[in-house]
């Protein structure tokens, strides 16, 4: 199922517009891939926010294009490093029977019993590469931790099979360890304070 989403036709000169869209509250994209030439366009900065809060930045928009519909994937976004707004978008039109590859977040689920026991949670892994048609890519996909001991950890292989997508990486992989807690360095012999000379006495 695709999301609609309204999009409208920019001009891409002089630069300043860009800003201009901005302080409208809009934000400049580009729409390019399956049928459809590269056409910078522009999307409301709240709508398409709601959209991805409700709906997973992994969802197929569907969009407008001067009278053309597509369904497209949010393949790139920039973000202002001081506002954390978004600045610039790419969308990619894609058939919608075609297997596509996009990265979906990895969300651990539960608390591991090695960390309730005193050990210590590395996560390697954030994201991971899928493949699917558009309409079966995944959002995120959750690794339950609950029954992880120290010692113990999770890789790709580990995963349960999804009828939906197949994982694009190296099931030898690792996402998510648990490890010994960090022991308390003890204090070296070497850094420890000698005994004061004794003026006089002749050293051994």
């Amino acid at each position: 199922m695709s999301v609609s989403l309204e999009v409208s036709k920019r001009e891409v000169r002089p630069r300043s517009l860009r800003n201009k869209l901005r302080h409208e509250g809009k934000i400049p994209a580009v729409v390019y891939g399956y049928q459809i030439e590269s056409t910078p366009v522009s999307v409301d900065d709240k709508t398409l926010t709601k959209l991805l809060r409700d709906n997973g930045a992994n969802a197929v928009f569907s969009l407008d294009v001067a009278g053309k519909k597509v369904n497209t994937l949010l393949v790139k976004y920039q973000i202002d490093t001081f506002t954390k707004k978004l600045t610039h978008l790419e969308f990619l039109s894609v058939d919608m029977k075609e297997v596509t590859e996009l990265e979906a977040e990895i969300i651990l689920v539960g608390e591991a019993a090695g960390v309730k026991s005193g050990g210590v949670l590395n996560q390697t892994l954030h994201n991971v590469l899928v493949s699917a048609t558009p309409d079966k890519l995944p959002e995120n996909i959750e690794v339950d931790i609950t029954k992880l001991g120290i010692g113990d950890s999770i890789t790709i292989a580990d995963l349960p099979k999804d009828d939906n997508y197949t994982i694009v990486a190296d099931p030898e992989e690792q996402i998510v360890s648990i490890t010994e807690p960090k022991a308390e360095v003890e204090e070296d012999e070497a850094s420890a304070p000698s005994e004061p000379k004794v003026i006089g006495e002749k050293e051994e």
